[in-house]
């Protein structure tokens, strides 16, 4: 099983699905990201999730549906609406339907559940939990909803720390601690440390389920060759005083982890992670092909 935030887990998500785990693949998601929008419920890791899955994603910006037209959107900005947020009209499908179940009493996993089986996917995806908890972020520009830093900010303020709003009183979404639990191998994708995978650590349960399962814990690195490949991660960890390294990203998952997975290029740093008390396994990390994709899979499905 998974933990994974957006556009990069995806890639990883993807590799392991085609690796023949087909229903055996349970993948719990992010949504701190969540943002509510024209009254509709918008999950855009799950969303990510889903479509890469799905064969549908959009392959240029690693979100939304491939050829997908915004022609909904353009038109609310003539009617004066905000518009900061980029909404296909494909994906505004995904969203009414989704806001439409929940506003008849489905909780989100069960409406996560039934939109995959819409799309045919046989994994399991699940929602870390189902409320409303979106991640704000202290920035010197102030407080701002996630997706407001993302997206219509561009990530330019500088951060000095996040909320994870309402998450000690939310549990984990219904099946979440199970399959953990039951995991042979968890894989903490490479992800967001901050804004990806510290919202889903922070579920109450999730975390204990984590270190007390007897799956092998494996963390790939979402840090390069000292950069992130993609989003903020690198920004976030340099104005938040940790280094700008694999190594400062193991030392963020210090006493969870039993292998961490780093990219041949920053090999020089196996040594010093394993001082963490944490194997070190060296692999091509970056996802550029369908085949570094997959074969970073097998990596992982051969640590087992």
């Amino acid at each position: 099983m998974a933990l994974a935030g957006g556009v990069g887990a995806a890639k990883l998500v993807w590799g392991l699905a085609q690796e023949g785990l087909g229903s055996r693949l349970s993948v719990v998601v992010n949504t701190g990201d969540d943002l509510e929008t024209f009254g509709l419920r918008i999950c855009p890791d799950l969303d990510t999730i889903t479509y890469t899955l799905a064969g549908l994603s959009n392959q240029t910006w690693g979100w939304g549906i491939e050829g997908d037209t915004f022609r909904c959107l353009k038109a609310l900005g003539r009617l004066g609406a905000d518009t900061w947020f980029g909404l296909g009209d494909q994906d505004l499908a995904t969203h009414l339907w989704r806001t439409s179940l929940l506003n008849r009493g489905w909780g989100l996993a069960a409406v996560t559940a039934h939109i995959c089986k819409g799309f045919g996917i046989e994994s399991s995806v699940l929602p870390m939990a189902e409320g409303y908890n979106p991640t704000l972020v202290e920035t010197d520009a102030g407080r701002l909803h996630l997706q407001e830093y993302l997206v219509r900010e561009k990530c330019a303020p500088r951060v000095h720390g996040f909320e994870y709003t309402g998450l000690s009183r939310q549990r984990a979404a219904p099946g979440v601690e199970k399959v953990i639990r039951k995991a042979r191998v968890i894989v903490i994708c490479p992800s967001n440390p901050f804004i990806s995978v510290g919202p889903i650590l922070s579920v109450p349960g999730i975390r204990r389920a984590v270190v007390e399962s007897r799956g092998l814990v494996v963390a790939v690195s979402p840090i390069v060759g000292g950069r992130a490949l993609k989003g903020p991660a690198a920004k976030m960890l340099r104005e938040l005083g940790h280094p700008v390294s694999a190594e400062g990203v193991a030392r963020i998952y210090r006493g969870l982890l039993d292998v961490f997975v780093l990219d041949e290029r920053d090999a020089s740093s196996a040594a010093s992670i394993e001082r963490l008390g944490v194997r070190v396994v060296v692999r091509n990390t970056v996802m550029d092909t369908s085949g570094a994709k997959r074969e970073l899979a097998r990596a992982l499905l051969r640590l087992a």
